[in-house]
């Protein structure tokens, strides 16, 4: 390598790894809002419960509806201070989540989750930040390493909701989100010490050429529709079991406790595998990887029907975290192939949109369909959409196989 080359390889780790920091920090505020906002909302409810997910959704909703302006701001911004509004916004959304709990009024407290989902919207675009200044043999990796500070997010956010839901006793759950601003805070120092090339610094405009294609005609190629449906899916399948966790933990007996270090646990492995998926995927392909993810949702759905020990709850939502991973890492890598730099924020938005507001759907539906039937009906689920998932890796293979 030349010294250019390994100069631009090691920008490339630093600037990833201060992303992974920040999404260590500020994407705590996802794990208080996943554990929390159903609990929250059946503590905020009356007698009907079935709407007890809807903040989960709102939260879902805001990071779907937060994609698009998240890219433009980003690209009009720069990415180091567009990531700092994004910090903004999430301090914001965790204030009105406190104020909310404090009134008593449900329906302030979802919007309280949506604006916290918004400013989660910028989050997810540290992945492709960190693809984006790589090069190119090193971008499966960059977007590992940012995942990987999903570890300290899966201990340091229920360590807090379980150290703060009765800070502001008797007003339950107050302090959880109100610990949400101090998050942003720190988050907004450590993004301050990004030092990215102009490029970036600029969000990318100075490429947006006339290389750029439609975004009709990138959004129809087989690999990006089969990277995008395999996201979906895995994302959804990971939103919706996830989302009625915790409640059927509490309603078959266990404890609150037990039920945000099911959580708990089950963050660890969503982001735990990060260190090494991205060598994975550089080694045998982002497909295969993807096709594992899908087989380790299926076990997460055998172990679940198998009974409602806290060991299968807990185990079911480790094989769901892993699963999330592999499956949702894989197809990010294939969609970061399939644009020009002068696509990244066009592609990258209406990925992120089409992707959390089916996340938004699938954690709505979870409620009711938990209400409706229970625990079992939600893992047997996974099932047909994996199905579906491994019937878009095919199509993409012989569509592979045609072209060569």
């Amino acid at each position: 390598m030349t010294a250019v080359a390994i100069e631009a390889a090691r920008e490339a780790r630093r600037t990833a790894l201060i992303l992974a920091a920040s999404q260590a920090i500020i994407g705590s505020a996802a794990p208080i809002a996943i554990s929390m906002g159903a609990l929250a909302g059946q503590y905020l409810l009356g007698p009907d419960k079935s709407l007890a997910t809807a903040p989960i959704t709102g939260f879902n909703l805001g990071v779907a509806l937060g994609a698009l302006p998240a890219a433009a701001i980003i690209r009009a911004m720069g990415q180091r201070s567009g990531f700092m509004t994004g910090t903004i916004v999430t301090a914001l959304g965790g204030l009105v989540a406190t104020l909310a709990l404090f009134h008593g009024s449900f329906w302030l407290f979802a919007f309280g989750l949506t604006v916290i989902g918004v400013g989660g919207a910028f989050v997810q675009q540290f992945r492709f930040a960190a693809a984006d200044n790589a090069p190119p043999q090193f971008k499966a990796r960059a977007i590992s390493f940012v995942l990987a500070g999903g570890i300290i997010t899966a201990i340091l956010g229920p360590q807090i909701v379980i150290f703060t839901r009765e800070l502001f006793a008797p007003v339950m759950f107050a302090g959880s989100f109100a610990s949400i601003l101090v998050l942003a805070a720190v988050g907004a120092a450590i993004l301050s010490l990004l030092r990215l090339p102009a490029r970036a610094a600029a969000g990318g405009t100075e490429i947006a050429g006339s290389d750029a294609r439609p975004l009709a005609e990138i959004v129809t190629q087989p690999r990006f529709v089969a990277a995008l449906f395999c996201a979906v899916g895995s994302y959804a399948l990971m939103s919706f079991v996830m989302t009625g966790a915790p409640l059927a933990m509490v309603g078959c007996g266990l404890s609150e406790d037990d039920a945000t270090l099911g959580i708990s646990w089950h963050v660890m492995a969503m982001f735990g595998p990060s260190f090494f998926t991205g060598s994975l995927i550089h080694r045998f392909g982002a497909e295969r990887i993807v096709a594992v993810g899908l087989l380790l949702l299926i076990g997460c759905a055998v172990v679940a029907l198998s009974g409602l020990a806290l060991w299968q709850f807990w185990t079911a939502l480790i094989l769901l975290g892993l699963g999330w991973n592999f499956g949702f890492i894989g197809a990010t890598a294939m969609v970061a192939a399939s644009y020009r730099p002068s696509e990244k924020g066009k592609v990258q938005g209406f990925h992120d949109f089409v992707l959390f507001g089916s996340v938004a759907c699938a954690s709505l539906m979870s409620g009711m369909v938990y209400n409706a039937w229970g625990w079992t009906m939600l893992n047997w689920m996974i099932f047909p959409v994996t199905v579906l998932c491994f019937v878009a890796l095919g199509a993409l293979r012989i569509a592979s196989l045609r072209l060569a």
